[in-house]
């Protein structure tokens, strides 16, 4: 059973924030067991995906198949495998990849540490890929993992914004109305199939805005677009205990709130051995903003840098680390923290190898009050930009407010 786009075939608006999932992926997951009228403690009916991962995409242009392209240098298939493993009533995923791109596909699945995955060679069309996984499913082979499901979910590799609500609803239509998976030599539609040659009523279910394909080479700046979106939506303010750093750490805390109100900013202290902050690391925060007052050395910033290498929270995205200093430039000029400063660089290509990308702030304190507030207030732009930019070739970079 497949799910069909609706009339629109790009996203009107970006999709909820991955941090938002949680409550709908719980309700959904109650409403299959009720779909599917189990008691509780009884399993829902065996549900598995098959995505035909086996073109070349040449409409794409590019001399690499669309659902290998990269967007935040990670393929493009790894975001539509997350999007399917966050559902857990999902029992098995079957890929049908070439044969030449077999490898390829293992080393995504180990680098990305993607589960319940299994592999099968492609057919010549996309509809014998289908049924390669569809036998893969219904085979009882010795040794294999895979369990015969009730229902399986046909999607697009290349689909990646796929939201649990919508395959609930394919796995409700495919339990009222039946499947097919009938005549595959045809490269038309498995619904047109359906109607045509199956006794059964097969439906088409309409997806959501974000259900869309990527086809042309557009379309992957569309697709970073909306990640990029999504994981911007939460910024964690880091300060030391102390209560200087405490007062200024909270000063910007504020003026990021106001001037990001759509964005989510807490503040967390790095003490206590960083309990509070390992919480929000394992909640996914992506952005990190890190207070360092009057001081250009890096000793706060490398703290935070080590708990986030320890996570394994920069496996599926890249996160941002904005250091920001607190300098008395009167006091002492430039010129003398330089030298401190300027390690950041290096610390740039370091932490970069796993997915961080680490940028450099500076902002003259003390000031009267309404100079501060006009620093901070260009602090929270700039800010705002390197988390929403992602741009890589500004790691290391020391900007000024």
């Amino acid at each position: 059973m497949e799910a069909g786009p609706p009339g629109s075939a790009r996203p009107a608006e970006p999709g909820p924030c991955l941090s938002g999932q949680r409550g709908a992926d719980h309700t959904a997951s109650a409403s299959l067991q009720s779909v599917a009228g189990t008691e509780p403690g009884r399993h829902p009916q065996a549900v598995a995906a098959v995505l035909p991962a086996g073109g070349c995409g040449e409409r794409m242009g590019v001399p690499t198949p669309k659902q290998f392209c990269p967007i935040l240098e990670r393929p493009l298939i790894s975001y539509t495998l997350q999007a399917l493993e966050r559902v857990c009533w999902i029992k098995d995923i079957v890929v049908a990849v070439t044969g030449e791109n077999m490898e390829v596909m293992k080393s995504i699945i180990q680098k990305y540490q993607h589960k319940r995955i299994s592999l099968v060679e492609a057919g010549v069309t996309r509809h014998r890929s289908i049924f390669n996984g569809l036998k893969a499913l219904a085979e009882d082979q010795i040794n294999s993992k895979l369990s015969k499901p009730e229902v399986v979910i046909i999607h697009d590799a290349v689909r990646p914004f796929v939201e649990e609500g919508v395959l609930l609803k394919v796995v409700t239509a495919a339990k009222e109305h039946g499947c097919s998976d009938y005549d595959l030599e045809f490269g038309t539609e498995c619904l047109q199939l359906a109607l045509k040659y199956c006794c059964t009523k097969a439906k088409l279910v309409e997806g959501s805005p974000d259900l869309w394909k990527v086809t042309y080479k557009r379309d992957l700046y569309a697709a970073e677009s909306i990640i990029k979106e999504r994981i911007s939506q939460e910024i964690c303010v880091v300060m030391d205990t102390e209560e200087d750093n405490k007062h200024v750490g909270h000063l910007l805390e504020e003026v990021l709130k106001s001037e990001l109100n759509h964005v989510k900013v807490t503040s967390e202290a790095l003490g206590h051995a960083g309990r509070h902050l390992q919480q929000i690391i394992l909640d996914q925060c992506y952005n990190f903003v890190c207070v360092n007052v009057t001081t250009s050395d890096f000793q706060e910033t490398q703290k935070l840098l080590s708990m986030l290498e320890e996570s394994s929270l920069c496996i599926l995205y890249p996160v941002v680390v904005v250091s920001v200093h607190f300098l008395d430039f009167k006091l002492v000029p430039p010129s003398q923290k330089m030298e401190n400063l300027m390690q950041i660089r290096e610390f740039a290509k370091e932490v970069k190898e796993r997915n961080i990308l680490l940028y450099g702030l500076l902002i003259s304190y003390p000031q009267d009050d309404q100079k501060l507030q006009e620093s901070l207030r260009q602090g929270a732009i700039i800010i705002a930009s390197l988390i929403k930019e992602r741009n890589s070739g500004l790691i290391g970079q020391l900007l000024i407010a």
